[in-house]
């Protein structure tokens, strides 16, 4: 079945920098796209970076020149890196990706608060 595990949201200062990574099994990683979404309190959900299976890349407004997506097809792995990260990027961040349906990670919390 499929399985998403998101790691290394954390505390962090305004200005710092964060990686998040997600661990994909029980499909063909390389061939789908990845995303990772966010949720902040009182908030829907929101799309904010996606990767294609060729690597093209899509950013939100709000992180464009300050997020990175990037994945490793032979780890089976997507990352976010993070950086100039303000207090308006706190929201729990889930990794996703439609095979068949769409599937979510259980989500890994980032804070950003002096």
């Amino acid at each position: 079945q499929v399985q998403l595990v998101e790691s290394g949201g954390a505390p962090v200062l305004p200005g710092g920098s964060l990686r998040l990574a997600c661990a994909a099994s029980g499909f063909t990683f390389s061939m789908r796209a990845m995303n990772w979404y966010r949720q902040a309190p009182g908030k829907e959900r929101e799309l904010v970076a996606s990767i294609s299976s060729d690597g093209s890349t899509y950013y939100t407004d709000s992180v464009k020149g300050r997020f990175t997506i990037s994945r490793d097809n032979a780890k089976n792995t997507v990352s976010l890196q993070m950086s100039n990260l303000k207090p308006e990027d706190t929201a729990v961040y889930y990794c996703s990706v439609v095979a068949g349906t769409r599937y979510w990670g259980q989500g890994t919390q980032v804070t950003v608060s002096s």
